[in-house]
């Protein structure tokens, strides 16, 4: 998987267009084995891009109906930096359950796991897989590719960013072996306590790692700085 992954990101990079980037979002799709693969994005003047492989007709009946507003994925990324599985979420509202069984008749899959992503001036976006596995399957499937997903969430993002943009290149920012070993146990999803563990420090050690790391990144905070390592190639997960 991480060598054809590789593979992917390389070919991502060469993408100009909105519309090459949607060649490569079905790629993907792919190589996850997934039913749909969907990338959203919301810049800070509101504007919306999208690049997906649910049928049309569903897409364009969930903007008429404008069901972002209800959506639980919409919302639970909206306020959770972590990746979010679909079944943690609550679809108990009638409202939300009326949703859900629509979204079923159109083919969107039962199982559903998401990656936010916070950008630059206010940008938000989401990379979602979606499936009909068994809870079982899904939950091994989920543990087996969470990194990966994570990956490609982020690359996909910074590339539609350049898109946008016309380019998001800057100098690459140089982290210290420890700096890089710090944001990649964050990455990898161990909390603090864990990862000073892991790494043999002290938690306050870690922090000083954290800090120094998101002051060279120039991020906002933790989760921005693991984003960026990331999306720059810094942090290999």
């Amino acid at each position: 998987m991480r060598g054809r992954l590789d593979t992917l990101i390389e070919g991502l990079r060469s993408a100009r267009s909105l519309n090459d980037l949607q060649g490569h979002i079905t790629r993907l799709r792919d190589l996850f084995d997934v039913e749909h693969l969907i990338y959203h994005s919301v810049n800070s003047t509101g504007q919306q891009y999208a690049a997906l492989t649910y049928p049309l007709d569903w897409v364009d009946h969930y903007l008429e109906q404008d069901y972002a507003r209800i959506d639980p994925v919409v919302q639970g990324c909206y306020c959770r930096f972590h990746p979010v599985d679909w079944r943690r979420l609550d679809w108990s509202g009638k409202p939300t359950r009326e949703f859900l069984g629509e979204a079923l008749d159109a083919g969107v899959g039962h199982q559903g796991f998401s990656v936010p992503i916070r950008g630059p001036s206010g940008q938000f976006a989401m990379f979602t897989v979606s499936d009909r596995r068994d809870g079982d399957a899904w939950e091994k499937y989920t543990e087996t590719h969470v990194r990966d997903l994570i990956l490609a969430a982020h690359f996909v993002n910074q590339k539609a960013l350049e898109i946008e943009r016309g380019s998001d290149e800057t100098g690459t920012a140089k982290l210290s072996p420890r700096e890089v070993d710090a944001l990649t146990m964050l990455a990898m999803g161990y909390n603090r306590g864990q990862a000073a563990e892991s790494l043999s420090i002290s938690e306050h050690t870690l922090r000083v790692y954290i800090e120094s790391a998101r002051f060279k990144l120039g991020a906002s905070n933790t989760t921005h700085a693991v984003a960026k390592g990331l999306t720059l190639g810094l942090l290999v997960v």
